[in-house]
């Protein structure tokens, strides 16, 4: 059994393992993915971060619990910001990291908030709707380089378990799945959230889900461009900007908890 450590953290409690492999020299199938992140008997995570370097660039290769692959994820990003950081890889500053969504530009210091440039961020035409639990809202298909379903609800607790994915109509909106956002806006002004990830489950938090939320309040709102929401999901408090150009910027928290045995789930 080989010994290979690597480093579980989160962003707003939305949580991951990170495994430094900038020469791609591990091999990461679906069954040892599923096994890191099991929360019985793995490390425990909604994802799995691969770091790696293509053409002298940081790239993101980032995994759902399920062992299927993500475009990108918002707060795994910056969680791998942090962790380049803080282990000495990479300055503190402005530096981009490249995604299967393209590359995203960090500004990350050497303590403290982390900010990511999402990019843009897009309305799809169409109505869409989200039922859970017998109950069915409206709402907005929004493209953050991954789908989004997002609808509100007059109160966030009433939405009941999310242990099993809300189905989403038309039932052909989305043939690769879809992350379920429920948004209430609050008296502060201020929104929170709830969502269902695919390919994970309901989590604590979803970097890509805010920005969605961002763009759908401002829509619900009739707001124009540029705008600045503060979001609540269950983990945490993160902000996302809009700007004139229809770009997300996120900013919020990133931790690194503790280091992790990984050997045996590769084996």
């Amino acid at each position: 059994m080989s010994s290979i450590t690597a480093t579980y953290g989160h962003g707003t409690e939305n949580d991951f393992v990170i495994i430094y492999d900038p020469n791609g020299e591990i091999e990461l199938s679906e069954r040892a993915i599923r096994s890191i992140c099991n929360r019985q008997n793995g490390v425990g995570a909604d994802g799995v971060i691969r770091i790696q370097q293509q053409n002298g660039k940081w790239f993101m290769d980032y995994r759902n619990a399920d062992g299927s692959i993500a475009e990108m994820c918002g707060n795994g990003i910056r969680v791998m910001a942090r962790y380049l950081v803080e282990r000495g890889h990479q300055a503190a500053g402005i530096f981009p990291i490249l995604t299967r969504d393209g590359a995203k530009f960090i500004s990350a210091p050497d303590s403290g908030d982390i900010t990511v440039n999402m990019g843009q961020v897009a309305q799809v035409e169409g109505e869409i709707s989200a039922s859970a639990n017998g109950n069915s809202w409206s709402g907005y298909n929004i493209n953050v380089g991954n789908p989004h379903a997002v609808v509100f609800v007059e109160d966030i607790n009433q939405v009941g378990d999310l242990a099993i994915a809300p189905s989403v109509s038309p039932d052909d909106s989305y043939p690769d799945g879809v992350n379920v956002e429920f948004v209430q806006f609050l008296e502060s002004g201020e929104l929170a959230m709830r969502v269902h990830e695919r390919g994970v489950g309901e989590t604590r938090s979803c970097g890509t889900g805010t920005c969605a939320v961002a763009l759908a309040a401002t829509l619900k709102r009739n707001k124009r461009l540029p705008a600045k929401w503060v979001i609540h999901p269950p983990g945490g408090r993160l902000e996302v900007e809009i700007d004139a150009h229809s770009n997300a910027i996120l900013t919020g928290p990133a931790v690194l908890v503790k280091e992790v045995e990984i050997g045996a789930f590769l084996e």
